[in-house]
């Protein structure tokens, strides 16, 4: 494999870990993983790769981070699933700095490929107002009205990436991801998204004997999921690609909260009385990823079965629960 060094940002969270990993297993040696979290908070650490602690916010951190870099992904970011973005706006734009100071830094070193973890955050707020949701093609992001806070800054640093690839020649792209999810994740401490609340609450209800669960809204709101595997090669091939627009890397599978409820209840062998909280965040009506632009451009689209990575996901979580393991999701910066 190529010795080019490789720079994975965020690589103490949960898609930067699993990226990590997956570099490795191709065969690539020269990697860094960086992360603002100590290294004992970290979701996988890898003896093979240079692990650093740093703070991306800081500029002096970024170039640091990215000394001698021919690749870059950008997974790093303030983030969480929609109780911590819609009670955290500001830390969510703050993340603005990360991406700007490693293109800086980019620009800097003359590394020659950045990725950018974008989100359907960015999509317009009017495009979502119902369940029975038509899937998002990328040109709705704009007249722009994305999720506040963090929305915004994603879209904003979409745009970062296009101007210094057109002003600097920086061979960026961005994907647009759709609630990725999976195994080594965040799965308690109001970081969580759905897929792992729901398998933990789910075990929990299980294990305790009570046999209730509490719903965040009406239960009616759709989304879909993409498991961390076609996450990890969708990133992987757009980076490679000539797709030079922000595109959707997401699964088309739209289910609506109760029935990814109906799923775990399934994988768990229980069922439970359902308790709706209403005034809990609940985010759009509906969103789900129109997949058109992606198969057309690289023949391929996320293909893993909600149900299939479920599995996987509980088994994990439950591991995770009936062994007492802390779930490490920082209280300050949660990189992705």
């Amino acid at each position: 494999m190529s010795s080019e060094k490789i720079v994975v940002c965020g690589g103490g969270g949960f898609i930067g870990g699993h990226l990590v990993g997956d570099l490795l297993r191709q065969g690539h040696r020269d990697v860094r993983s960086v992360d603002a979290k100590p290294l004992s908070d970290w979701y996988q650490t890898f003896p093979s790769v240079e692990n650093l602690q740093l703070d991306l916010r800081d500029l002096a951190a970024c170039e640091r981070a990215l000394e001698g870099a021919t690749t870059v992904y950008n997974l790093a970011a303030d983030m969480g699933g929609m109780g911590f973005i819609e009670n955290n706006r500001a830390l969510c734009m703050l993340t603005v700095l990360i991406n700007t100071h490693l293109l800086m830094a980019a620009k800097k070193h003359g590394a020659k490929q950045f990725f950018y973890a974008s989100s359907a955050c960015v999509y317009a707020a009017d495009k979502q107002t119902d369940p029975n949701v038509t899937a998002l093609k990328e040109e709705d992001a704009y007249p722009a009205m994305p999720e506040d806070g963090y929305g915004w800054e994603k879209l904003f640093s979409e745009r970062m990436c296009r101007h210094f690839r057109e002003d600097f020649g920086i061979a960026t792209r961005a994907a647009r991801y759709h609630n990725v999810y999976g195994p080594h994740g965040t799965w308690t401490g109001g970081r969580e998204k759905a897929p792992a609340a729901i398998c933990r609450k789910v075990i929990q209800a299980k294990l305790s004997g009570k046999h209730e669960i509490e719903i965040w809204g009406d239960g009616q709101q759709t989304r879909s999921f993409m498991y961390i595997d076609d996450c990890l090669l969708g990133t992987q091939r757009i980076l490679k690609s000539d797709i030079l627009e922000p595109i959707n890397l997401g699964s088309s599978e739209l289910v609506s909260i109760n029935q990814l409820v109906d799923i775990v209840e399934g994988i768990a062998g229980v069922k439970l009385k359902r308790n709706y909280n209403l005034s809990a965040p609940k985010g759009v009506n509906g969103r789900n990823s129109d997949n058109t632009r992606i198969k057309q451009l690289l023949g391929w689209e996320p293909s893993t079965r909600l149900r299939d990575g479920l599995e996987k996901t509980y088994a994990w979580i439950h591991e995770q629960i009936v062994t007492g393991a802390r779930d490490k999701s920082a209280p300050a910066l949660a990189y992705a």
